[in-house]
């Protein structure tokens, strides 16, 4: 799931060569002198869905502070200033997780220098965008960063209650991964976009979730990806969110897909000893687990 994280996590991957795509899945011609486009008529915290000529990425995060006017509705030049005040105004991120993200983002632009970035810049495949998203196809089958109906739906297949914690999103995400390692001959999954991928899968706790509980809406969740569109009534959190937050989700969410059990306290098997070790041949010789 690419929900742009809002996290410092988020923006921070290697930079791989590839070609950037508008959000029509258009070629981007000029990615580095990006023209600034019609005037952003979008009032911030007002709706508007991307038009064909707007830019958008692989994050709905970020598409969705541009639909509502928070970012520059046309996805183009995201400055520094402009990124923390949006996440500021939009979902109440403290400026210095907001700065750090914008400066961990900046060198997807590939101009020397460069004080600005767009959001199809973000399409390319390995640097933000990356294989086994919970919304989007791998990029070896078509389009990497356009909602995709078929793969959310295998994701939100186990988002199983209505109130979602960590388990319930870590386990769509293991189920992404799963999928696309076997189906998929250019699978790419390495330790940076672990972590980048957790950082997404920890920001619907942090941005409409109980931060404390870790806990967050089913639907809430649901509505964001598929419309990227804030809820209706939405408020943000009350305090801002800072980068110790982010830290401690992403750690909740990194347990969470660990598939080992632990067996304290259970029995041995009947006629066996507590402190029995098993053996592979079965036999009681040979490698012990």
């Amino acid at each position: 799931m690419k929900f742009t994280t809002t996290l410092s996590v988020t923006m921070a991957i290697a930079v791989a060569s590839a070609t950037p795509f508008r959000g029509a899945g258009r070629p981007f011609v000029s990615k580095a002198a990006a023209p600034p486009g019609a005037p952003v008529t979008t009032k911030a915290g007002e709706f508007s869905p991307a038009g064909p000529d707007d830019f958008r990425g692989p994050c709905p995060m970020m598409n969705t502070l541009a639909n509502h006017g928070f970012l520059p509705h046309n996805g183009r030049n995201i400055t520094r200033e402009t990124a923390i005040r949006a996440l500021g105004q939009g979902i109440n991120f403290d400026p210095a997780l907001a700065g750090l993200m914008w400066d961990q983002a900046i060198f997807i632009n590939p101009e020397p220098n460069a004080t600005f970035f767009t959001l199809d810049m973000l399409n390319v495949h390995n640097v933000l965008e990356h294989d086994a998203s919970l919304s989007r196809q791998d990029a070896k089958f078509g389009n990497n960063h356009v909602f995709d109906p078929m793969i959310f739906a295998q994701s939100a297949m186990y988002f199983t209650d209505k109130v979602m914690t960590p388990a319930h999103i870590a386990n769509a995400k293991v189920q992404r991964q799963l999928t696309s390692k076997a189906t998929n001959p250019e699978y790419r999954f390495t330790d940076s976009i672990e972590n980048f991928s957790l950082g997404e899968i920890a920001a619907p706790f942090l941005v409409f979730g109980d931060i404390k509980a870790r806990t967050v809406d089913r639907d809430t969740v649901i509505s964001f990806i598929t419309n990227e569109k804030l809820p209706d009534g939405f408020k943000p959190q009350a305090t801002p969110v800072t980068l110790q937050q982010v830290g401690d989700m992403v750690v909740a969410c990194k347990n969470a897909t660990n598939l080992f059990t632990k067996d304290a306290g259970a029995a041995p098997a009947p006629g066996f000893p507590a402190n029995h070790k098993r053996s592979v041949t079965g036999f009681g010789h040979g490698m012990v687990f």
